[in-house]
């Protein structure tokens, strides 16, 4: 007894199956993890370096090139990415996506863990690049109090509200200064007292320590010893006696810190301002846990800042001021309510096609037994409700109700022809039961392949692919099981057709006798419509060249990207100046909600030259404008502010990439910088001037006034200083040292030398600084040394260990991704010399990526589903025509793409793998039933089609039509992420229409062509199993006869 059987006689049993499915999968669907991306390992390791002070070629020697060595002995490293600036560094290490980061991430820590650093350099800190664990929401905290006041109420306060709300992953401040307790010398009251900065540093390495002294024991108890040497405040450390001078002992005058410096407890260098709303700021920046809810853990942060207004502070104020979640929320709730949509107007479409509620209503029920079961196997398969999870969701809704309809449109006829509700529920599964097989096999075979695609974005489309064959395997499922028992009690409780049934029965009649005088009509002329079928299938795909192409479209979420660059070398207080006229121009823009000014280091920006505005936009609902308009009319205000160029993006690649988000990113690569600098700014120039993009910059900045210091050894030599002496007293005072710690409260703080700024504005100033020479006698720094001024880089940054330089920007308007990066990588390949490549990188290298990973799953996909149909039809040439509707698919899709002037992207091609699954089904549809029919004892293959494909006619247009009317509501809307649904509804529609047309002509006149390569035994090779003979179905082929016979005539009322 099969399956089919089984449900009819025991509903019991189908009902609990459908009931288990849909209360576990509800079940799975609240534990499921909510984030904006799918939560997976980038194989990316992040190895950083600070050296405070030091120059971009110090660091790039010393520490970046020693790392790379190190780095190099290990296995499978696509790329080595290393930049480089004033004071820090980092090495980027992309791998094979199939490495495991958790091992890599052990195997760089073992090759740095024997790295030898310069002194008072902190070893790497080494960390997996992840995007799924960047913050998803930055919290700020503006005020007229001093910084250091609000940093320490911040640590000591405020980040604990939110360490321990559930689900969160991290709570940090962004880049600002950290607590430090300062000691600025003062360089008149030294030279007073006849030292130098070393005295001081000195002083604190042997005068503050703190040390476990071991313990000891009587007879009776344990005791341990603690050597408590370190000052416990600002007013202790300034109360150290300085006991040598040059290294020689002071013995004539009692000297403490706080008589030749100013000791505060204050903070590291301000190298960042942060404001909101004219006032100083700073922000916190939050983490989700791996795999958690982002969407509820945003709203748990909400509620804590609503708390926390009513108890802080009154001169603080608290406010969200970027909140990444949005889209994700609203991706969701668009979701739930396209589903719903869907299912409203597909049970409409079936109403109207079989004019029966109750039938209707069987389909209806196999929507969310689909849909909601497969949160069950997304929960069990570890995955989270992402942008690919839900949009597999989405367009699963197009797919699901397919077998539903084909079996109960063949059910609903089976009892028209005068069977019992069970019997025709029972003839009606089993005779569709191979076709619905095969067309479900060959949808799955389509996303399976999609499991299998190389690099980032296979990781992605991997859980795009399971959750799709999930939906459509259990679609199947519930087709055989569930539906035909919902049929048969269903159509129990109606015994006589409606009048509406029978005016739609009647209907299908006419329109399937004038369906079969056009079909008599192509059968007759099959090879001139089939080569004119084709020829305009290869006619369409020059519409691929008017088509604009990118990574992913555009999308409006709200939120705007400014960055803003000065000329190297501004100082922090010039750059502040232009950042209050910037703000000046954000917020008279009426579509600016809130926004918040980073100058420095930090969020984006990481020079004092950088300034960083996130904006966010009011919501786009209430907007008469884009946010692309947004951005045309800030860089229309923002031009007026002379030399400074700036930067404006939105958040459509975040989290797609670990490189670089802008739409157009690529380096070049050479041994020479200054030539890699003139072929940068030629590519620019030629790319502005041929108007294909705006905002281009490069991360190559020359001009830093840099000061050389030079040692006149002969001088020093004659004088007996070292080069030593010279380098920890230049450090000291002008880069500043950390020399010890501090505890307070229980926490660490570094205690850090250095002359006050204000000590250390000329060159001047610079040659005043005594060192001590062996002599114990203080030398200034003039009689030792030469000074030469030049400009220098800001930074430098390495690709696989050569010199590169990056370039990036936007599009021109109406401009597309694939043609200006084509464009670019021309006029590279014109202008670079030999020995000098390029490359994309970012949301660049993902478009080529995505498109070439994408176009060989497609491939195989139609190559596993031929074998798959094959295998079913057990025939190499009935899939042949069955695939034929694929073609006319994507001329559809195409065809649709370009006259709404919609891009081929990433989600268009997701709507052309699922769109390449439902083509097939009508196919099937036809084939199988005209080998039914031609089974039966039809010899005639013209009679064969003519009796077979009308039969078929009301299920296809059913099916099609629903996967019409399904998809329609992702074309229109104005939610966030409406712009990634367009194109795959608009896919999906537009090549669904053309193929069905193409389809019903097209493959029956392929079929007939196809004819005279079929065997010519057409008998079946029966197996006696049981021993017994005879027939293995006696009398099989003339029921069916009977039944087909039957097929033409319109039931009776």
């Amino acid at each position: 007894m099969n399956l089919i059987a089984i449900s009819i006689k025991r509903p019991v049993f189908a009902w609990i199956l459908m009931s288990a499915l849909i209360i576990f999968g509800a079940i799975a669907f609240n534990r499921l993890g909510v984030s904006q991306m799918p939560d997976i390992d980038f194989p990316v390791i992040n190895v950083s370096v600070t050296y405070p002070g030091a120059a971009p070629e110090v660091v790039e020697s010393e520490l970046i090139d020693p790392i790379e060595q190190r780095l190099l002995a290990i296995e499978g490293i696509k790329e080595m990415r290393s930049v480089v600036r004033q004071g820090s560094g980092y090495v980027r290490l992309d791998f094979d996506i199939d490495r495991d980061v958790d091992v890599t991430l052990q195997e760089v820590q073992t090759a740095l863990s024997s790295l030898r650093m310069p002194l008072n350099v902190d070893p790497p800190v080494i960390r997996k690049q992840n995007p799924e664990e960047s913050p998803i929401m930055f919290v700020g905290v503006a005020s007229d109090r001093p910084l250091r006041e609000m940093l320490n109420w911040a640590d000591n306060f405020l980040l604990d509200q939110f360490r321990f709300l559930p689900g969160i992953g991290e709570v940090s401040l962004g880049s600002f200064s950290q607590r430090n307790l300062r000691i600025w010398p003062d360089p008149e009251k030294l030279r007073r007292a006849d030292m130098t900065v070393s005295d001081i540093w000195d002083a604190l390495q042997s005068q503050h320590l703190e040390a476990s002294a071991g313990q000891f024991s009587n007879t009776q108890e344990e005791f341990r010893v603690r050597w408590m040497g370190e000052a416990a405040t600002a007013e202790e450390v300034g109360n150290i006696r300085i006991l040598r001078r040059g290294g020689r002992v002071i013995e004539d005058t009692v000297y403490r810190i706080k008589d030749v410096a100013r000791v505060e407890d204050g903070l590291s260098d301000i190298r960042s301002i942060a404001r909101i709303k004219g006032k100083n700021a700073i922000s916190l920046m939050i983490r989700k846990q791996r795999g958690g809810n982002e969407v509820e853990l945003a709203k748990r942060v909400r509620e804590k800042v609503e708390e926390l207004k009513r108890i802080i502070p009154e001169d603080y104020e608290l406010q969200i001021n970027v909140d990444f979640t949005g889209p994700t929320e609203a991706v969701v709730k668009t979701t739930e309510e396209k589903l719903v949509i869907a299912g409203v107007v597909t049970i409409l479409v079936c109403f109207l096609f079989l004019g029966s509620l109750s039938a209707a209503t069987n389909i209806l029920f196999s929507i969310p037994t689909s849909i909601v079961g497969t949160f069950l196997i997304l929960y069990f398969s570890g995955f989270t409700l992402n942008l690919f999870t839900l949009l597999a969701l989405t367009l699963a809704i197009s797919i699901v109700v397919d077998d539903a309809i084909m079996l109960l449109e063949n059910i609903v006829r089976h009892y028209h022809m005068g069977k019992s509700p069970a019997q025709a529920a029972y003839d009606g599964s089993m005779e569709i039961l191979p076709a619905a097989t095969a067309a479900t096999l060959a949808v799955v075979a389509v996303f399976l392949p999609v499991v299998f695609m190389e690099g980032v974005t296979g990781k992605f489309f991997f859980q795009f692919g399971v959750t799709m064959s999930a939906a459509v395997l259990l679609s199947l499922l519930e087709a055989v099981t569930i539906t035909p028992m919902r049929a048969a009690a269903f159509l129990s409780l109606s015994p006589k057709p409606s009048r509406f049934e029978t005016f739609l029965d009647n209907l299908f009649h006419k329109l399937g006798n004038f369906y079969r005088e056009l079909l008599s009509f192509t059968l007759k002329w099959s090879k001139t419509v089939v080569v004119a079928s084709f020829a305009l299938f290869l006619l369409s795909l020059f519409l691929v060249k008017g088509l604009r192409q990118e990574f992913v479209p555009q999308q409006d979420q709200n939120f705007i990207a400014l960055n803003a660059q000065l000329p190297p070398g501004t100082a922090l207080e010039k750059t502040y100046e232009v950042a209050l006229q910037i703000e000046e121009v954000v917020r008279a823009n009426p579509n600016v909600a809130s926004f918040f000014t980073n100058v420095g280091g930090g969020l984006g920006a990481s020079s004092v030259n950088q300034i960083s505005v996130p904006i966010t936009l009011i919501p786009r609902e209430q907007r008469k404008v884009t946010h692309v308009e947004v951005m045309g009319q800030l860089r229309k205000e923002l031009s007026k502010i002379k030399g400074v160029r700036f930067s404006m993006r939105d958040n459509s690649a975040r989290g797609l990439t670990s490189g670089r988000p802008n739409p157009i990113a690529f380096n070049i690569r050479g041994p020479d910088l200054e030539v890699l600098q003139a072929k940068a700014e030629e590519i620019m120039d030629r790319l502005d001037k041929e108007g294909l993009t705006q905002d281009l910059d490069t991360d190559f900045k020359l001009g830093l006034p840099e000061l050389i210091i030079r040692p006149n050894r002969q001088r020093m030599a004659e004088r007996g200083v070292s080069i030593q002496a010279v380098a920890n007293t230049l450090n000291a005072a002008v880069a500043g040292i950390r020399v010890n710690q501090i505890t307070d409260g229980g926490r660490r703080y570094d205690i850090r030398v250095k002359l006050p700024d204000g000590n250390v504005r000329t060159i001047e100033d610079i040659k005043k600084i005594d060192v001590w020479n062996n002599f114990g006698v203080r030398v200034p720094l003039s009689e030792l040394v030469d000074f030469e001024e030049h400009r220098t880089f800001q930074s430098i940054t390495r690709v696989n260990r050569q010199r590169a330089i990056a370039i990036y920007g936007n599009m021109a308007p109406g401009k597309g991704q694939g043609q200006v990066l084509t464009r670019a990588e021309q006029i590279a390949r014109q202008v670079l010399p030999e020995g000098y490549d390029f490359s994309l990188e970012g949301a660049s290298a993902g478009l080529a990526e995505s498109f070439a990973s994408l176009t060989g799953a497609l491939i195989l996909g139609i190559v596993v589903a031929y074998m798959i149909l094959a295998t079913q039809f057990n025939s190499f040439v009935h899939p042949v025509s069955i695939l034929a509707a694929l073609p006319f698919s994507l001329t559809g899709a195409l065809l649709v793409l370009w006259m709404f002037n919609v891009s081929l992207n990433l989600f268009s091609f997701i709507g052309l793998i699922v769109l390449m699954g439902i083509a097939k089904k009508n196919s099937i549809l036809l084939v199988e039933f005209t080998n039914q029919v031609r089974e039966a004892g039809e010899k005639d293959l013209n009679k064969a089609l003519l009796r077979a494909c009308p039969v078929r006619l009301r299920p296809i247009l059913m099916t099609s039509v629903a996967t019409v009317v399904a998809a329609i509501p992702l074309v229109f809307g104005n939610s966030i992420g409406q712009e990634t649904r367009t194109p795959m509804g608009l896919t999906i529609v537009g090549g669904t229409i053309v193929s069905t047309i193409f389809t019903l002509f097209v493959v029956p006149s392929l079929y007939k062509m196809l004819s005279i390569f079929e065997s010519k035994k057409r008998n079946h090779i029966e197996l006696d199993t049981t021993g017994s003979k005879g027939p293995a179905i006696e009398g099989h082929e003339t029921e069916l006869d009977a039944r087909i016979s039957k097929l033409g005539r319109p039931s009776q009322a």
